[in-house]
């Protein structure tokens, strides 16, 4: 029988912690003299004691060794727990929120989706503002944590191959989970601190760039505006642009940098791929601009560089409604939002790599047919892999594909239109954030959609972030037996 109280440790452990960051927005709300800190002071205590008691209740496992079991129920534990402590001040502040919106928003945040169910966020108390950036921001911060330490021990999606180069920094492999995230943790925050002075030097309000530091680096997207970066326009938007891809990129070889190796990344192949994939894109869509539009050159690249950068980081960043210009790039736009970036970085989506290895599957597949008695190895960054990493790949792209289509259906059967249904699923399984048409598309929100609907869309947003995979084993009835 699984022995949950090291799970029930770890998450209590992490809800009272959550609790007590609320301490921040409610000192914001007490600084900015309105009347909505109350809210979070509530939720404060209520977040602790559970946490606490939660904590307290399974101490007497602290020290045991997870098995693979409790690892599984760990990861998607923490993402179906917090966000329900994280809703509390939604349910209880300014925004008036039901049970359903305030769970979307917070599992929204924490899974780094950035689709919102608020309008009207100018008039919102600016605790909220900032308390729907640091969900993002935490989400980040522990989804590279997932994705470097446990993913890879868990054998989820083709992540293995990154289980001893991962974290090679300085010739020896970081032996626990603990050391990554801290050093992991150090290049978080300094990227997000260069963020939001680059932001505040280039014309953002000192809040303003706090707030969009946090969501772009945890390339999350929400803003503290119902028009997101229409309100700031040039400078700006290159600075964004700039620390999307920064945050797009694995963080383990910004240890390595710090380090004072500078080969990996250098020498990583799904860095170059990644960077290669959104400068062609992007090439692509400003030549279209530039042709079809009357706007000027720079304008055009700068608008078309953005907007592209935010949906194929998944960050989800508008500064003007894309659909306007046109079926072709509206296309480009969908299509971009599944791409993702790296592995080991704060992207959402299917990433990078495994379309290289789909690619090199495919190559490798059509060598055997045209000679079938040769000897063919697949190989990823010089190595050669294994017949389960490669299969673990496959496995997750047909099961990303499936669960895209169940979604849609899902979706259309409470009553949503086509383009609604398909853009509303691809943007929650791959944790873009807008959609596309004119309800949830770039200049339009959640709000409006109902509750089965929210309630399918925060599902989809919780497997998508956990690489699918390590959500539904729990529905099998081999992993309870074993």
């Amino acid at each position: 029988m699984i022995d949950f109280r090291p799970v029930g440790y770890v998450i209590g452990l992490l809800v009272a912690l959550l609790g007590v960051t609320m301490l921040i927005p409610m000192l914001a709300d007490l600084g900015a003299g309105n009347d909505h800190a109350g809210a979070f002071f509530e939720s404060m205590i209520i977040t602790v004691l559970i946490g606490g008691l939660i904590a307290l209740a399974s101490a007497n496992s602290v020290g045991e060794r997870m098995s693979t079991q409790q690892l599984f129920i760990l990861t998607t534990g923490v993402w179906v727990v917090l966000p329900m402590f994280g809703a509390l001040p939604f349910l209880r502040g300014a925004t008036e929120a039901g049970i359903t919106d305030a769970y979307f928003e917070a599992m929204s945040g924490l899974t780094t989706t950035g689709s919102t169910v608020f309008a009207g966020l100018d008039e919102l108390p600016v605790g909220l503002l900032l308390w729907r950036s640091m969900l993002q921001w935490f989400g980040g911060i522990g989804i590279i944590v997932v994705a470097m330490a446990f993913l890879p021990e868990l054998r989820v999606g083709g992540m293995q191959i990154f289980r001893s180069e991962g974290f090679d920094t300085d010739g020896k492999v970081l032996p626990r989970a603990g050391e990554i995230a801290s050093r992991i943790s150090i290049v978080y925050l300094a990227l997000t601190i260069a963020c939001g002075l680059a932001y505040f030097a280039s014309g953002m309000t000192f809040f303003d760039a706090i707030n969009h530091a946090m969501t772009t680096i945890a390339t999350g997207g929400f803003s503290t505006h119902d028009l997101s970066f229409e309100v700031y326009r040039g400078p700006v938007e290159i600075v964004a642009v700039v620390f999307m891809v920064l945050a797009s990129l694995p963080f383990v070889r910004y240890v390595q940098l710090l380090a004072g190796s500078t080969q990996p990344i250098l020498s990583d192949s799904q860095v170059r791929a990644f960077v290669a994939t959104l400068f062609v894109l992007v090439l692509i869509l400003a030549l279209f601009r530039v042709s079809s539009s009357e706007q000027g050159v720079w304008a055009a690249i700068r608008e078309t560089a953005f907007n592209i950068t935010s949906i194929t980081t998944g960050t989800g960043f508008a500064s003007t409604d894309y659909q306007l210009w046109g079926s072709f790039p509206v296309a480009i736009f969908f299509f971009a939002g599944l791409i993702g970036g790296c592995a080991g970085s704060t992207c959402c989506s299917v990433k990078i790599f495994r379309y290289q290895l789909l690619v090199s599957s495919i190559a490798n597949q059509i060598r055997r047919i045209h000679s079938p008695h040769g000897v063919y190895q697949l190989k990823y960054a010089g190595r050669t892999l294994s017949e389960d990493v490669i299969s673990s790949v496959m496995v997750f792209l047909t099961l990303f594909l499936v669960t895209f289509g169940v979604v849609a259906v899902l979706l259309s059967a409470t009553g949503l239109d086509f383009i609604t249904s398909v853009s509303g699923a691809a943007t929650a399984i791959a944790n873009v954030g807008p959609g596309l048409g004119d309800t949830i598309g770039p200049d339009g929100n959640f709000s409006s959609i109902n509750d089965p609907a929210k309630w399918i869309l925060l599902s989809a947003m919780l497997v998508g972030r956990l690489e699918l995979l390590v959500v539904f084993v729990l529905f099998t009835s081999r992993f309870w037996r074993t």
